[in-house]
């Protein structure tokens, strides 16, 4: 099947199971899985922290970070669409007892900073206490460069709040951005990478923070049932996402753009102006043609998602330019017999 439903579809690579069969391994809640540390050191350094903790998943990541930045009954500030206010099953909510406050996200994905700033609460018993502001880098694939970081963290420096980031997919902003992920990243109290997405990985996050930080979320980390023995096998898949995954999210980048300029030829097929993001495209199509649109597109080995009203498109490792073709071919192929 050609997937395009997420990059979290992708498959080990070859060098992954053999990372697997090789790694060294102990126990990682005594802090003794080689390959574990390894990651974490790794991770902490790219993206200019002290240190990481390696997790199942990136919800479970954003959820240690938040519950180790706010108590019961405190507030953080979140894009309403952002994944850990919408897609994490309001765990910051129902299991720490931490307090929402949405505010709206633009177009281009990034939070309003004067929106922002006019719901941070002062100091009265009438509020919570605010203690966060979280972050998304990319959201819908839109990336955010440098100078918006800088100005989201600034904002929560000058209030004297924490500022935590869901960098899930921050490789493919700092591909998009030409920087470092460090230039997108170190200005924030913690931050969340996810290597099951666009790097390959068959499973994991790391959230890096402080060195003190890092030891509280462990904690949380326990709690929430997170405590792993040998994680090195899935660490060492992680290493190798870092290690020789990064530079290659480019090739999906151009893939992405490349389905997006020939879907928007199609009589019958809506793309957004801009084009792709990173390696995101979205789509909408007439609401009767939806499901049968979808049933067209599997009869011929093609996978798409997405929630109405759009469809959401994600090139990955295991997309190949003949693929991009085919998936081409294939939509033709439905709204020329539908027209």
């Amino acid at each position: 099947m050609i997937d395009l439903r997420s990059d979290t579809v992708t498959k080990p690579s070859s060098e992954m199971y053999k990372a697997m069969a090789a790694a060294e391994v102990g126990d990682d809640v005594y802090g003794d899985d080689p390959s574990v540390n390894e990651l974490e050191e790794t991770v902490a350094d790219l993206l200019g922290h002290e240190a990481g903790m390696y997790v199942p998943s990136g919800t479970q990541s954003n959820l240690s970070a938040v519950l180790t930045h706010c108590g019961r009954g405190d507030e953080y500030i979140i894009g309403a669409p952002y994944h850990i206010a919408r897609a994490e099953a309001g765990g910051t909510a129902a299991l720490g007892g931490v307090v929402p406050q949405h505010v709206p996200v633009g177009a281009d994905g990034a939070v309003d900073l004067d929106a922002m700033e006019d719901q941070i609460k002062p100091d009265d018993m009438h509020f919570p206490m605010t203690r966060l502001l979280c972050f998304e880098n990319t959201h819908n694939g839109k990336a955010k460069g440098p100078d918006y970081m800088n100005a989201a963290t600034s904002l929560a420096k000058r209030h004297g709040l924490a500022a935590h980031l869901d960098g899930a997919r921050i490789m493919n902003a700092a591909i998009a951005n030409d920087c470092a992920a460090k230039d997108l990243t170190s200005g924030f109290d913690s931050v969340s990478l996810c290597l099951s997405k666009g790097l390959g990985a068959p499973a994991g996050s790391v959230l890096v923070s402080s060195a003190p930080f890092i030891k509280a979320a462990r904690r949380w980390r326990k709690m929430l049932g997170g405590g792993m023995r040998q994680s090195g096998l899935y660490a060492a898949c992680g290493l190798v996402a870092i290690r020789s995954q990064v530079d290659r999210l480019a090739e999906d980048h151009r893939l992405a753009a490349r389905l997006v300029s020939e879907l928007a030829q199609i009589p019958g097929i809506e793309t957004e102006p801009e084009g792709a993001h990173t390696n995101m495209i979205f789509i909408q199509v007439a609401g009767e043609h939806r499901d049968a649109l979808q049933a067209h597109m599997k009869e011929r080995g093609i996978l798409i998602g997405g929630r109405a009203p759009t469809f959401r498109l994600v090139t990955h490792r295991d997309i190949s330019e003949a693929d991009v073709q085919t998936t081409v071919g294939a939509f033709a192929e439905y709204f020329r017999d539908a027209g």
